[in-house]
């Protein structure tokens, strides 16, 4: 019986302990349980699924520690190996979960801590027939490795498959070629040159297919390299059997195919060249933000500056930035002023200013200015080491379209093996004369042209490119199955304060009763307010002019406003109300206080010696990108709410002039959560973007969450879909990567299956009786070779995604004199 030890979480006295450990006994399977409380420890003996042991304790409240392993591996070729992988990780015990990723020859295993080691991980992947070693820092890209012996192997096997080729087929196209080789050489010697030259090419290029396919064969488990392996062996057999003992063959049916071994070869190898070519341009995107980093830092040691590499550089280390040279680590500036372009982090063009106190991430460019900073993330806790990480574990995933296709591949090499067994079959019972010939072109052809790559590539491909051109934009994707879910939203729903407004009060207009200068107002209310820390006060004083009048008094009156005093004149600053319960007369400003008031703006009314002098409007302002973006995402077809704590005056202003659709407003987070169920049960499908802060609750109630703000923010941690750039118009550009990326998806998905379900049939002959027609083994193998390189070069187009929505410049306040 198998024993798995694993570590267990929240064990905070002996008695949690002994509650985990009954827990664990009880579960189906489990023969027998200890938990050790010293180093908190569960030992489970018995064939209970380390999922369900995972699952009992999360009830219990004691959860199973998990850890996330990554594996490299070689000589997987088409979406069944990557199956086969799968299956041999699932069954060890400990393991909760396996992802096998083609495109990146990688595998991703999260397993109950301490239950598996890699080593063992990478060893039962070795012993399914695909060599695999631990990923770490220092793992080579093998995608430039594969290219250079592939391209070899593709010349070798064309060089030596050519002279076949080009005399086979010649002689059926040109009849003196023919007659030619046979006056000079005659037919027995020209086909002992094909052996030699065809067994060359199958022996050393072809060997791979053999080495892989053939062992898998054996062991009951095949993949499409034994389809290769099948094919091409069977042609040589047969074309050798022909040319050393022709006796045993029947007469008619004495003919050679060593030019079809030869050209399948070439031809798949060719293939596959192509696609580790297109397969490294789409890790473009992860091999540019790993360039980001720089080799050697420049830090100060005891005030004097020394290069050391990156991987020596601490928390609270002084680095000096060069201008023109990349930040190395996120730090505080603390010397220099200078101008930092983040284009590479946030996906925004303009350069960001910096200065003493402000924040800098490793990964974006100095502008022409030195700046001194220290050092406050490192390593894998850099906002660049996190974008990565969440890049890779989105090219990773496995999205639901997947699983149908998955399903197929499971069965897709041992049905092409029974469809080319009865083709054969069929071919030998009621084929026409030579039967043999027919038989064993239809066999061959249907083994060939049969093509699970297609399929294993389809969905793995258009995620790395499309999650890839996403973090370029400033979309990041922290889990694959995002993509999809956005695919499916039918409704956007935002929050109001700090997503499509600024998140503070600003002064947005005002006006004055006639004959009152409008800045000597505004200069006015600002010295009264000045002091205060209302977010209403801050707003008057940061439009204000600096040099304020002095006030020789001033009195509170809360909940209505302030009563103050210069050396000349007498001042009220508050309400509407305050001024009418001093009984000064609104009337002059009655037309803008309605105005204001219509627009849900807060008032501020100014009153000098009595008389009504001033109204000024002060909103939480839209954000200048904030219209552009929700016309873009009704072009796009989508319903857009807005979700508010804001009253439901000021939230309806907001929603009129940016033609929201819905408005709930009013609401704690808490009833956020009953907004995004209402809103799901009228439209359907609810993506919520928020903050990732105050909003957690509705970010995890929405079938997809999208967080508003920089990398450093915690909305990292929050949602689905991080917008680095902080702009709102990343909503758009994430609704169109989804849909563009999906599309892709589906297409690749749909040209996987409409090849092999169309073209199968051909190559078993099913055009034969009514048209003669029978495919050719070679025109399969190249078939077969350019549906990988279609599918890959269509994933490819998804680099060319441009951003949807770009931000507009906010417009300045305005200013109104009220006539008389």
């Amino acid at each position: 019986m198998p024993t798995l030890k694993f570590t267990v979480d929240n064990l905070s006295c002996a008695g949690c302990a002994g509650r985990a450990e009954r827990a664990l006994a009880a579960t189906s399977g489990v023969t027998e349980a200890s938990v050790n409380f010293a180093n908190h420890t569960a030992v489970v003996t018995g064939r209970a699924l380390a999922a369900d042991l995972a699952k009992t304790l999360d009830t219990a409240r004691y959860p199973a520690r998990t850890a996330t392993h990554q594996l490299s591996i070689t000589g997987m070729s088409c979406a069944s190996c990557t199956g086969r992988v799968e299956r041999a990780l699932s069954s060890l015990p400990g393991v909760l979960s396996a992802t096998v990723n083609l495109a990146t020859e990688t595998a991703t295993i999260r397993t109950l801590e301490g239950a598996v080691t890699p080593d063992a991980l990478a060893s039962t992947v070795t012993e399914a027939g695909y060599p695999a070693s631990r990923v770490t820092d220092e793992t080579p890209s093998r995608t430039a490795s594969e290219i250079t012996p592939l391209k070899r192997d593709t010349l070798i096997a064309g060089a030596l498959t050519l002279p076949v080729f080009l005399a086979e087929m010649g002689g059926h196209l040109y009849p003196p070629i023919h007659h030619a080789i046979m006056g000079s050489i005659g037919i027995q010697s020209f086909w002992v040159l094909q052996f030699l030259l065809i067994t060359l090419v199958l022996a050393w290029p072809g060997r791979r297919f053999f080495r892989i396919g053939l062992p898998l064969l054996a062991k009951g488990s095949p993949d499409m390299n034994s389809l290769v392996a099948l094919g091409t062996l069977a042609a040589w057999v047969y074309s050798t059997i022909a040319t050393f003992a022709p006796a045993l063959l029947p007469e008619g049916t004495r003919a050679v195919y060593f030019e079809a071994a030869g050209v399948i070869v070439t031809l798949i190898l060719a293939g596959r060249w192509m696609e580790a070519r297109a397969k490294g341009r789409t890790g473009a995107a992860i091999r540019h933000l790993v360039g980001l980093r720089p080799d050697t830092v420049r830090v100060l040691r005891d005030g004097t500056p020394t290069e050391i590499p990156l991987s020596e550089v601490r928390t609270d280390d002084m680095i000096e930035a060069r201008p023109g040279a990349r930040i190395a680590v996120d730090g505080i500036v603390s010397e220099g002023t200078s101008f930092v372009d983040e284009s590479m982090i946030t996906g925004e063009p303009v350069p960001v200013a910096k200065s003493p106190g402000d924040t800098v991430t490793g990964g974006t460019i100095n502008g022409q200015r030195p700046l001194t900073y220290r050092a406050t993330a490192v390593g894998a806790d850099t906002v660049l080491a996190r974008i990565i990480d969440m890049v890779q574990t989105a090219q990773g995933a496995k999205l639901p379209i997947q699983a149908l296709a998955d399903r197929v591949v499971r069965i897709f090499v041992p049905v092409v093996l029974v469809i080319a067994a009865l083709t054969v079959a069929t071919w030998l019972l009621i084929g026409p004369t030579p039967a043999l010939s027919h038989a064993l072109v239809a066999g061959v052809a249907v083994l060939i042209i049969a093509c699970p790559c297609a399929m294993g590539l389809a969905t793995p491909t258009s995620i790395m490119v499309g999650t890839g051109r996403a973090a370029e934009l400033g979309v990041l994707f922290r889990k694959g199955d995002a993509l999809q879910r956005l695919d499916g939203a039918k409704v956007i729903a935002f929050d109001k304060t700090g997503t499509l407004t600024e998140g503070r009060p600003t002064l947005v207009d005002q006006a004055t009763a006639q004959g009152v200068d409008a800045t000597e107002a505004l200069r006015l209310t600002a010295a009264v307010e000045h002091g205060s820390d209302h977010p209403i006060a801050r707003a008057i004083l940061a439009a204000a002019p600096g040099d304020l009048p002095t006030l020789h008094e001033t009195e509170n009156r809360p909940g209505y406003g302030l009563v103050a005093r210069t050396s000349d004149q007498s001042l009220l600053v508050g309400s509407e109300r305050l001024l009418a319960e001093q009984g000064v007369d609104t009337a002059p400003l009655a037309d803008a206080i309605r105005r204001f008031a219509d627009k849900g703006h807060t008032l501020v009314c100014l009153a000098i010696d009595g008389e009504a002098a001033a109204v000024f409007a002060v909103a939480d302002q839209i954000k200048p990108g904030a219209k552009p973006a929700i016309d873009a995402l009704h072009a796009q077809g989508l319903t857009v709410a807005m979700i508010s704590g804001d009253s439901p005056n000021a939230a309806q202003a907001i929603a009129h002039q940016l033609g929201i659709d819905h408005v709930t407003a009013g609401v704690l987070p808490d009833g956020k959560v009953a907004a995004i169920a209402d809103l799901r049960h009228r439209f359907g499908p609810v993506a919520f973007v928020g903050d990732g802060i105050n909003d957690a609750p509705a970010l995890a109630e929405a079938e997809i969450g999208l967080a508003i703000g920089t990398g450093t923010d915690v909305a990292i941690e929050a949602a689905d879909i991080v917008l680095s750039s902080g702009r709102i118009a990343g909503v758009v550009n994430a609704v169109e990567i989804s849909r563009r990326t999906m599309r892709n998806i589906r297409q690749n998905l749909f040209w996987a299956f409409a090849y092999n379900t169309a073209l199968i049939p051909v190559a078993a002959g099913v055009l034969y009786p009514a048209f003669g027609v029978l495919l050719s083994p070679m025109l399969g193998a190249g078939a077969m070779a350019l549906s990988s390189v279609f599918v890959l070069t269509n994933a490819l187009r998804l680099r060319g995604i441009v951003p949807a929505q770009k931000d507009r410049p906010a417009p300045a306040p305005t200013t109104t004199e009220v006539p008389a």
